[in-house]
Formats: C-alpha cells, structure tokens, sequence
C-alpha cells in the first residue's frame, strides 16, 4: 500500500478546498489517504429544501466528491478523472448539524474506476450511501496547479 504525501494532501486541499463548487455548498474535504477521503458540510439553511430537511441534491454532491477524492488518491499523477455514473441510497433524512462522507476506492482501472461513500450525522447514523463510477482521462489535471510536491511518499 502506497502512502499519500502529507504535503500533496495540503496542496489539494488548498485548492480544492476554495473552489467555486466547494464554496457554493461549503463542503470541506479533511483528509485524504491511500484509497480513502473524508468530506463534511455544516448543515446550513442553503442546504434546505422545502420540507427543512437537506435537499437531495447535497447529499448526492457530497457522495460523489468523497468517492472521488477516495479513488483519486489511487490514480497516476499524470491522469484526471470526470464521474460517469452515480448511484445513491437516501437511507434517513438530516436537518441540522455536522454531514461526514467517507470515501472508499473500489477499484482503479485501466479507463474506469469504482468508488464508494458513505454519509453519516453527528451520532453516526447512516444517512446515504452510494457508488460513483469515473473514467480516467489523460492531461487533465487540477486546476492552479503549478509545482506540486509528489504524489506518494517514496517507498
């Protein structure tokens, strides 16, 4: 099992971190390990759809970074990634608070790759669960990146 460098997980964060999307939905990704990823989102009254409860659509976009960022880890520093498919589980609704989704790769293929995630509250109940498919795509890279540390740590 590879080891992810401490200071890649720092350049990642800062710039996935402020990106626009992240931003709009204050999603926060934490921590980053080899084939795994842990996002959060502090329930706030714009993640809310009519009934008070956060809306679907937050569950599915934090799920489907989680997975991401899970299989991310596990890719090749010269390829990219964009999701395919995505499949989810609303397993209980949530209406204040703290939402963490833990990452986990699957599989990391030539072309396609599997992850999954799992959304729970503060008292760890299970809130949503779900799988995303990404295909592997050649140059495409973060965006402001520059001069990066590596990837892993040497072995």
């Amino acid at each position: 099992m590879r080891k992810i460098n401490p200071d890649y997980v720092k350049a990642v964060q800062g710039v996935v971190n402020p990106c626009p999307y992240f931003t709009l939905l204050s999603i926060e990704l934490t921590d980053l390990g080899w084939g795994e990823s842990n996002l959060e989102i502090v329930v706030q009254e714009k993640h809310m759809q009519p009934f008070g409860i956060v809306h679907g659509g937050v569950f599915a976009s934090l799920l489907d970074a989680a997975a991401f960022w899970a299989v991310y880890t596990q890719v090749p520093e010269e390829l990219g990634m964009t999701t395919v498919e995505l499949k989810i589980n609303y397993l209980a609704p949530l209406s204040g608070g703290r939402m963490t989704a833990a990452g986990r790769s699957i599989r990391v293929g030539k072309t396609l790759c599997l992850g999954e995630a799992s959304i729970t509250d503060e008292e760890g109940l299970l809130l949503a669960h779900g799988t995303s498919t990404m295909m592997l795509l050649k140059g495409l890279q973060i965006q402001g990146r520059t001069a990066w540390p590596s990837k892993y740590v040497p072995s």
